[in-house]
């Protein structure tokens, strides 16, 4: 496909648009959930590694020059249509000036947002579950026996009713049910992440009893831990936006993956402040803990109503609260949620400011 040719023709037809829903249509003709620049991008998934790698960067830069067309057109034809108006029109200062925005975004929010919007671009999808979750999908589909701590109620919030099937219900602990929810429900192949509530008995700085999490699920043919350390480096290298992010993968143990790995990453301590970059080894720096990961269990995989024997897939669990304290600097887990209002504009960000890669992920307001 000429992809040069296709650039052209789309900055043509966006430069030719007479008004705003024009535009608007080409907007949706382009870039839309069906649009034709969207198709282009849903393909990635389907093509191998070479053919990405090929490939991938013309369909970006199709994408990325389109959206600015649009862009630059629509404040164009706004800026004309408001000239036209002053010409006709007279300002009436009797009128109440308008309000200027209040609030902010939620730095959770926030970062919900940026984790979307990097994780689109790598191909995966958003997935959902419920919150309230039964015991076969949050344990026993996860290859958590019942004798594991995690089942005790110091640990977790049952509800004293059991559901339809006679299976004991509670709030969930992660959002790995997620995974299950997936596999039963469109089978391989999968790209997910699953942003969410969480809960745990469990509270002090660095713990709430409710939190967020982000899970992610590739489940594919000839899926292996290299995959997994390259996708984790992509995300947070776009995350942290810094090139220089090394990650030190440790064995471990998880029920749901075998083998199973914690994910360090290097950083320093500058002005008091502990920065994420380079390797944990070098002068001044140390590894800390992020997130843990691994190869999808085969009982898993079985759970998931797929054969362990053709189908292969990592998984990672990271908390959405900690990614954001590491970034933008928070140092108490419970104040994201007092409600304090001070806190909130001072963390907070602009609702105009839309994360994208080609803007920036962190745009602070």
């Amino acid at each position: 496909m000429d992809y040069a040719a296709s650039r052209d023709e789309a900055l043509a037809r966006i430069a030719a648009a007479q008004d705003l829903g024009a535009l608007e249509t080409l907007r949706v003709e382009f870039l839309g959930k069906q649009g034709s620049v969207s198709g282009l991008l849903k393909t990635l998934g389907g093509m191998s590694a070479d053919e990405r790698q090929a490939v991938g960067p013309q369909i970006h830069a199709l994408r990325e020059s389109v959206s600015e067309a649009l862009t630059t057109r629509k404040a164009a034809l706004e800026s004309a249509a408001l000239d036209a108006q002053l010409a006709v029109e007279t300002i009436d200062l009797t009128l109440p000036a308008s309000e200027t925005p209040r609030g902010s975004i939620h730095p959770v929010s926030q970062v919900m947002d940026e984790l979307a919007e990097i994780f689109a671009d790598m191909g995966f999808a958003v997935a959902t579950g419920p919150e309230i979750e039964d015991d076969w999908h949050n344990f026993t589909a996860l290859n958590i026996p019942e004798s594991h701590p995690a089942r005790a109620m110091h640990d977790t919030f049952y509800f004293p009713d059991k559901d339809g099937e006679g299976r004991a219900m509670l709030l969930r602990t992660h959002t790995s049910p997620v995974q299950i929810r997936a596999m039963l429900g469109q089978g391989a192949p999968i790209r997910i992440i699953a942003p969410g509530r969480v809960y745990r008995s469990d509270s002090d700085a660095t713990h709430t009893p409710m939190f967020h999490q982000v899970e992610g699920l590739v489940i594919d043919r000839g899926i292996t831990l290299g995959h997994l350390k390259w996708t984790l480096e992509t995300f947070l290298k776009a995350f942290f936006e810094r090139d220089d992010i090394v990650l030190r993968l440790r064995p471990s143990y998880f029920p749901f993956t075998e083998p199973s790995v914690e994910v360090d990453v290097g950083f320093a301590i500058v002005n008091g402040k502990r920065v994420l970059g380079g390797s944990g080894d070098a002068p001044g720096h140390g590894w800390m803990e992020l997130l843990g990961s691994g190869m999808v269990n085969r009982k898993v995989i079985a759970a998931g109503g797929l054969d362990p024997d053709e189908w292969q897939g990592f998984a990672f669990g990271a908390g959405i609260d900690r990614l954001a304290m590491l970034k933008y600097g928070m140092d108490d887990l419970r104040a994201f949620f007092d409600g304090d209002v001070r806190w909130a504009a001072h963390y907070g960000f602009n609702p105009h400011d839309v994360p994208t890669l080609s803007g920036g992920v962190g745009t602070a307001a």
